[in-house]
């Protein structure tokens, strides 16, 4: 086959065989094929999408590019969470822990940041000697000792995933459903779980910022999710503003930390990060044979964090996959950026809007995020929200504070965080977090 006539005709919205799709992936994870060639086929794809047959078929290779795990000796049935990823999104950090204290294990392999959204493990490896690269053997032995692991994916876990997922954050093919759900399942149907529940994001903060777009890729997801035999079901949650107050990878460990020792989430700013980790919670406790409903499976992880099991068990993964307890239990010892800048309002009234997607931008800016294959993150940059969605606010309040090293960064960073924030002179009501819930039987509202 010719790796150019495979691009053209993608691009002129031929659909392409199994033979074809393998010899574009298998090509690519062994060299043959460049990333200049695959930027390009993945430009076409984006443009030209696939068939609900392309994208199982893309799945599947994508799947068998590597190692399948088999976790049929660990106890129970095991059950993940996948978010498609949203702006200051540090659900899984405390998720995880609050699903395995209760008795569901949560096998995890997560990603690093994509595009103006923050990675699962960017957060974890801000946590000082903690290792997301270990072994398959290794990932079993944690696994089965604490009922939680999570780590990235090991050169045996779908690599051809590995390398497609890098070179598409940088080349502007992330927002493509057939691309998010062949990275997504392939990942999510090799780490050995028996059934998934998706956090399908949407709104300004979100890769899919319409609910009409969110919903596709959510009953996407679920086709393919059931169409390899697990059980998959899907929320289509609310990203018109950042979730919790914190978006930068220590920072957003620190109000993690805050939140699974019941610090934070009851009235405050994180109230929406915990209302969408409870439901969450409740789902995977159903799905995983804990609990007969989400409503009961939510009570249930309400009460890990009550009792502090869920906290504990934060500290044993962190424990066990080599880091360092001590930073999260002083957590005012970690080091501090060079700058700390405060965003002031500019006006009396309520915040109207906060652009999830310019903040996210911003990010990558003060360090926080990459903006290509080989920048490292600085694990204390970001920025803390003050004031968020409906809040009054008077002049010269400080709505959000920034944390950066880098000085040539602070001037335009001032700028966009400001301009981020939208104040009106009328309160504005709030909209619900959790919009849709869908499973293989369809699309319902959700009533909180």
């Amino acid at each position: 086959m010719n790796t150019v006539e495979l691009i053209r005709k993608k691009r002129e919205n031929f659909s392409l065989s199994e033979e074809e799709f393998r010899w574009m992936i298998s090509g690519y994870v062994q060299g043959v094929i460049p990333d200049y060639q695959m930027s390009s086929f993945l430009m076409a794809c984006y443009f030209r999408g696939m068939s609900e047959e392309e994208t199982l078929t893309f799945t599947r290779l994508m799947l068998h590019s590597g190692e399948v795990i088999d976790l049929s000796e660990i106890p129970g049935m095991k059950v993940d969470k996948h978010s498609t990823g949203g702006v200051g999104d540090k659900v899984s950090l405390i998720l995880a822990p609050i699903v395995a204290a209760c008795g569901v294990p949560v096998p995890m392999i997560s990603g690093r940041g994509l595009g103006h959204t923050g990675g699962t493990l960017d957060k974890l490896e801000s946590i000082p000697g903690f290792r997301t690269n270990l072994s398959i053997t290794e990932y079993k032995k944690v696994i089965k000792a604490i009922g939680l692991v999570m780590i990235g994916q090991t050169a045996e876990i779908a690599p051809a995933d590995k390398k497609m997922y890098a070179l598409r954050d940088v080349t502007a093919t992330v927002e493509c459903i057939p691309l998010i759900a062949g990275s997504i399942m392939s990942k999510k149907l090799a780490e050995g779980i028996d059934a998934l529940v998706l956090d399908v994001k949407t709104g300004r903060g979100a890769f899919m910022q319409t609910y009409e777009s969110s919903l596709e890729l959510a009953q996407t997801l679920i086709r393919v999710g059931n169409g390899f035999g697990k059980e998959t079901v899907a929320f289509i949650t609310d990203m018109s503003q950042p979730l919790g107050i914190a978006i930068g990878n220590w920072l957003e460990v620190v109000e993690s930390v805050e939140c699974l020792c019941g610090l934070r989430g009851n009235s405050d700013h994180s109230s929406d990060l915990m209302e969408v980790t409870s439901v969450l919670a409740g789902a995977m406790l159903m799905l995983g044979k804990r609990a007969k409903t989400i409503d009961e499976g939510i009570a249930l992880a309400k009460q890990s964090i009550k009792d502090g099991s869920a906290y504990r068990k934060f500290l044993d993964l962190v424990r066990t996959q080599g880091g360092d307890v001590s930073a999260l239990e002083n957590l005012e010892r970690y080091p501090l950026s060079k700058h700390s800048i405060e965003i002031k309002a500019s006006e009396d009234g309520y915040i109207a809007e906060i652009d999830s997607l310019e903040l996210g931008l911003t990010g990558i800016e003060l360090g926080a995020g990459r903006a290509r294959i080989d920048d490292v993150i600085d694990p204390k940059a970001g920025i803390v929200l003050k004031k968020k969605v409906g809040d009054a606010v008077e002049t010269n309040d400080t709505v959000a504070i920034f944390y950066t090293d880098k000085e040539t960064a602070l001037h335009a960073a001032k700028e966009r965080i400001a301009k981020a924030f939208r104040i009106q002179s009328v309160p504005l009501k709030k909209k619900p977090m959790i919009v849709s819930y869908i499973d293989k039987s369809g699309v319902r509202e959700w009533k909180k």
